[in-house]
């Protein structure tokens, strides 16, 4: 007879989330989480958050597309319903310039690939209509690139990351745009890392037609409550034509969810799945919060804290390559160099969370989400010099003081 093993209680402590992402959750967000009535599903004031929540999106995302809703999951799943409308076939180019970008790139291979090319490698198929512009780790996806390979190729789709945390670089939405508009090619973007954080409005580039983005990084909401998306009339008009491989995550059955139907709002969605009040509750907060502070203040925001951290690990003798400002990616001092795993798994031990690449080169990846203020920032920075001094590396206190203080002080005499 099999004893059944009973495992002691699941304490997690608290952790600094100072990598990538997913963020910190907003206090506030969690209230709402938990706060929330035990209520059906079906509840009207359930009902009435959904209702809102899609309208709150179409604020935050800066677009008029009636197509704009949440996908129950993670960034992953969101980006799954972008990408189903890629077809057995169908022609597309993907840019990549790190790991999640070049994950993206494996997800179109996989929808594009015939039975045929499926069969042959299941986990890595190589479709002859897929064409990959691999862009090297620690450089941006230009205009220019952009411009020449759909000139070259004159693919259906065309996909990219707006901002590739594998790398910590920002690519050129207003190139791939233009590009993709001027070769009638239909763009797809994932919008995981940028948006809650980068002030723009999609409607600004008319050359991208479907956007997918995650509630755990710039919104600062729980990973498992809704990924935003965001789709155009041409988009929805072509996969009606075409159709999809996929039923759960098919961006008209997900839209008939929200109580969109035939490119219209109406006043109950049709689609049936079972979600949850306690997710409902916690995004709705979370869009509330964002619209309260506002895009542009926000990115204002993220710009100012990322500088200081930047400036304060240089001062450390680090080496920054990453331009994104939530995020900062940087080469240890030389006589360190090689320890960077050893380094980020001391301060994991430590519950705090930054991250090492994900592929090579191995560099540390330090985040700020949901972490604005001089004194956050100024608890990482401290944070990670003794981890270095832990490593036997040096760190002059005067000067990361004074890069700190160069910053914050300065923001403040301004005022």
């Amino acid at each position: 007879m099999t004893v059944a093993q009973l495992f002691p209680k699941l304490e997690i402590p608290e952790t600094i989330a100072a990598g990538p992402g997913p963020g910190n959750t907003d206090a506030r967000v969690l209230a709402a989480y938990a706060g929330a009535g035990l209520a059906d599903h079906m509840h009207g004031d359930v009902l009435r958050g959904m209702v809102e929540c899609k309208h709150m999106l179409r604020q935050v995302w800066g677009t008029e597309n009636v197509h704009t809703f949440g996908v129950a999951g993670t960034g992953w799943s969101g980006l799954d319903v972008m990408f189903s409308a890629v077809m057995p076939g169908d022609k597309v180019v993907v840019f990549t310039n790190g790991t999640f970008s070049g994950i993206d790139g494996l997800t179109v291979r996989m929808k594009a690939a015939t039975a045929a090319e499926l069969a042959l490698s299941p986990l890595d198929p190589k479709p002859a209509s897929v064409i990959i512009v691999d862009v090297p780790h620690g450089m941006s996806v230009t205009g220019g690139m952009v411009e020449a390979a759909l000139a070259e190729h004159k693919p259906k789709w065309a996909a990219m990351a707006h901002w590739e945390t594998g790398s910590g670089r920002i690519n050129d939405i207003a190139g791939f745009s233009a590009a993709c508009e001027k070769h009638d090619v239909m763009g797809l973007v994932d919008a995981v890392s940028s948006l809650g954080v980068e002030n723009f409005r999609i409607d600004d580039y008319p050359g991208v037609h479907g956007w997918a983005s995650c509630p755990q990084k710039g919104i600062c909401c729980l990973p498992l409550t809704y990924a935003p998306v965001s789709f155009s009339d041409r988009y929805i008009e072509t996969l009606k034509k075409t159709g999809t491989r996929t039923f759960v995550h098919h961006p008209i059955m997900e839209a008939r969810h929200w109580g969109i139907i035939d490119g219209k709002d109406v006043e109950k969605g049709t689609y049936h799945r079972t979600h949850s009040a306690y997710a409902v509750a916690a995004f709705h907060e979370a869009l509330r919060i964002t619209l309260q502070q506002g895009i542009a203040e926000r990115a204002k925001d993220y710009a100012h804290h990322e500088t200081a951290l930047r400036r304060a690990v240089q001062a450390m003798g680090c080496e920054v390559t990453s331009n994104m400002t939530s995020l900062v990616v940087l080469n240890l001092p030389k006589a360190l160099a090689g320890r960077e795993m050893e380094l980020v798994q001391a301060c994991r031990a430590q519950n705090f969370g930054i991250w090492p690449t994900l592929s090579e080169p191995v560099q540390i990846r330090i985040g700020i989400l949901n972490l604005l203020s001089r004194e956050a920032i100024t608890d990482i920075v401290t944070r990670f010099a003794d981890a270095i001094r832990a490593l036997g590396g040096e760190v002059d206190d005067a000067r990361v003081t004074e890069a700190l203080n160069g910053v914050y002080d300065r923001a403040v005499a301004a005022e």
